[in-house]
């Protein structure tokens, strides 16, 4: 099988109610597909780029399975002590007390079968019966049992990212948002476009704040600055990328007024933390997690932020 873009989640307020339901945690990484052939296992982010070098032991783990052709979806995220998966854990993946993890949650071909137009509740089942529990890298992805309110209420107990709903007769629909699957989030987390910087102050190195936007239409309207959640190792690396990318013309319409900011052309996708947002639509206590090199920086849609 080819890979293919995966099925969305659409964002909304409102934890959805009816037997129909069922509530999932909200993983914070980075979605993958494993697609396993005879020829071999492969991992393919959500913008269809091969992973398998970058997460080897992880396509182990999919080889081994049972059976012959077999197609996943999940998450791949880094869980903390808590087993709280955290984006910028992705950083420090490999060190001490961060451990990776495959969350899957959903079969799409297994036994010679495609699954896309069965219900979710029979591709669930025939998961639950592939997944081993236990010493794997492969983790099913963690039901909440109960009502919305409920998984939400967990959510927020645990420091979950947010919960998907999911309607159990949905079938899986490659590269749609559908409004079968819905995603409703605790923590304030969105992804934007890095469209230049501001210079280093005091012991900083490489560059202050990040300038960073969302797509609004054609344009890049700019929504503020982005001076914290950075390491050593970050700013090296993100500065190096920057360098990289330079360019004289701002790729904000309209550009902000700022003195002495160095322009990029906008092939970066930035993970920001923020508070809030304020009245003319800049971010409120933003912080750096990492790189999204998962997605297109034209996803990141001004009409699709998280309020």
């Amino acid at each position: 099988m080819r890979p293919f873009t995966p099925m969305l989640a659409t964002l909304t307020r409102e934890v959805p109610s009816g037997p129909e339901w069922v509530f999932e945690e909200k993983y914070d990484g980075i979605r993958a597909l494993a697609i396993r052939q005879r020829g071999g296992t492969r991992l393919y982010s959500r913008s269809l780029r091969d992973i398998t070098a970058d997460f080897a032991e992880v396509a182990r783990d999919v080889a081994a399975l049972p059976g012959q052709e077999l197609v996943l979806d999940g998450e791949l995220v880094a869980l903390d002590r808590h087993n709280v998966s955290r984006f910028q854990l992705f950083q420090r993946r490999g060190e001490e007390g961060v451990r990776l993890r495959y969350a899957v949650f959903d079969l799409l071909e297994a036994r010679g079968q495609r699954l896309f137009s069965r219900p979710l509740h029979e591709r669930r089942a025939a998961l639950e019966a592939l997944v081993p529990r236990g010493e794997s890298l492969l983790l099913l992805s963690r039901r909440v049992p109960g009502d919305g309110e409920k998984a939400y209420a967990r959510a927020r107990a645990k420091g979950w990212e947010g919960v998907i709903a999911k309607n159990t007769r949905s079938t899986y629909e490659p590269g749609v948002r559908s409004r079968d699957w819905l995603k409703v989030k605790v923590r304030k987390e969105s992804e934007f476009v890095i469209g230049g910087y501001t210079p280093p102050e005091g012991a900083r190195t490489e560059f202050g704040a990040l300038l960073v936007g969302l797509y609004d239409g054609d344009r890049l309207r700019y929504t503020g600055k982005v001076g914290t959640g950075f390491t050593a190792k970050t700013l090296r690396e993100l500065g190096a990328k920057l360098r990289r990318l330079r360019t004289e013309t701002s790729p904000f319409d309209p550009a902000p007024r700022l003195r002495d900011a160095t322009w990029v052309r906008p092939e970066l996708v930035a993970q920001i933390a923020f508070h809030e947002w304020t009245a003319d639509g800049k971010l409120r206590q933003p912080a750096f997690l990492g790189l999204r090199e998962d997605k297109d920086p034209r996803e990141c849609r001004w009409s699709e932020r998280e309020t």
